[in-house]
């Protein structure tokens, strides 16, 4: 009896155990894990952004981890065709696949996909990207203001990244990113089935506190430091090196910065977790329990 192709996805919160899980999945039904972790794709970040150790990379292949440079421009879209090439290469000799992270908007881009937008020509994103550089954040966010005012009420506007996006998108068309924004969901022609990992939150909190400092034992500070010279990057704006640039820039101690990562680390799970309880299709599970996770996905397949 042939089987649907199906991709399995596990999502859930940072630092809940997801990687493990997965590792535990891919195992049992011979699969490979694809990464849908937005900062894992670049090769300089490791331990800031807890990489798979290099056992677990051995004991089952992986994709989309450490392929990009922090220099390379890279987004979802590019992401989007990456991933759906990759899946459909794979499953003509593995079946199911796993896909796993925390980066929602990557998760939802390989499950339902994104809308069409135009590509932005190279020399327009670099005369957007040379001027907020010589601008600032603040001077980004009233230009989206005042070419996209409706983007400009949902966007996260500490995400530079994603700014000027519809900056460049407006400069090269004169049309809104909003008015491309379609959100209509694509069919793919393979099954998804959403496996969720959560556990109580006190408990998720202290594992998350927890492997704060372990990435400190295992040489985030260094690691920061190796990245510091391009800490305006987009790519390096996020939970764990922005806090120990903050130290290295000497607007607080290192203990202060600790703490920072820890408080940011939980605040962003909380955000995950919101952002995954409005999918009715995600079933969900505790990190201990592989053996009901197996037994669920087999009744599936």
């Amino acid at each position: 009896m042939i089987r649907m192709n199906t991709l399995i996805v596990v999502l859930g919160p940072t630092g809940v155990g997801k990687s493990d899980v997965s590792v535990q999945l891919a195992k049992y039904f011979h699969s490979e894990i694809i990464s849908a972790d937005s900062r894992q794709v670049f090769k300089e970040l490791c331990i800031g952004t807890a990489v798979p150790s290099v056992e677990d990379q051995k004991s089952v292949p992986h994709h989309f981890i450490q392929t990009k440079s922090l220099h390379d421009y890279y987004n979802v879209s590019q992401y989007e065709v990456e991933v759906l090439d990759l899946i459909t290469q794979r499953f003509h000799t593995v079946n199911p696949l796993i896909l796993t992270g925390g980066s929602m908007l990557y998760i939802d881009t390989v499950c339902k996909g994104i809308d069409d937008i135009p590509t932005v020509d190279p020399d327009v994103r670099e005369d957007v990207i040379a001027w907020y550089l010589a601008n600032g954040l603040e001077a980004l966010q009233q230009r989206l203001l005042e070419v996209d005012p409706e983007y400009y009420q949902i966007v996260d506007r500490n995400n530079a990244k994603r700014m000027l996006h519809a900056v460049e998108i407006f400069q090269m068309t004169g049309m809104t990113f909003t008015s491309y924004r379609k959100n209509t969901i694509k069919e793919r022609p393979f099954r998804i089935l959403k496996i969720g990992i959560n556990q109580d939150r006190a408990i998720l909190y202290d594992c998350i506190n927890q492997r704060v400092d372990r990435m400190m034992e295992a040489g985030l500070l260094d690691e920061a430091k190796t990245v510091y010279p391009y800490r305006l990057l987009n790519s390096l704006n996020t939970v764990g090196y922005k806090e120990i640039f903050s130290y290295l820039d000497g607007c607080c101690s290192l203990d202060e910065a600790i703490d920072l990562i820890k408080r940011n680390t939980r605040r962003y799970a909380r955000k995950q977790l919101t952002w995954f309880r409005r999918d009715s299709e995600i079933n969900w599970f505790e990190p201990d329990q592989i053996d009901q996770i197996i037994d669920f996905i087999r009744k599936q397949l």
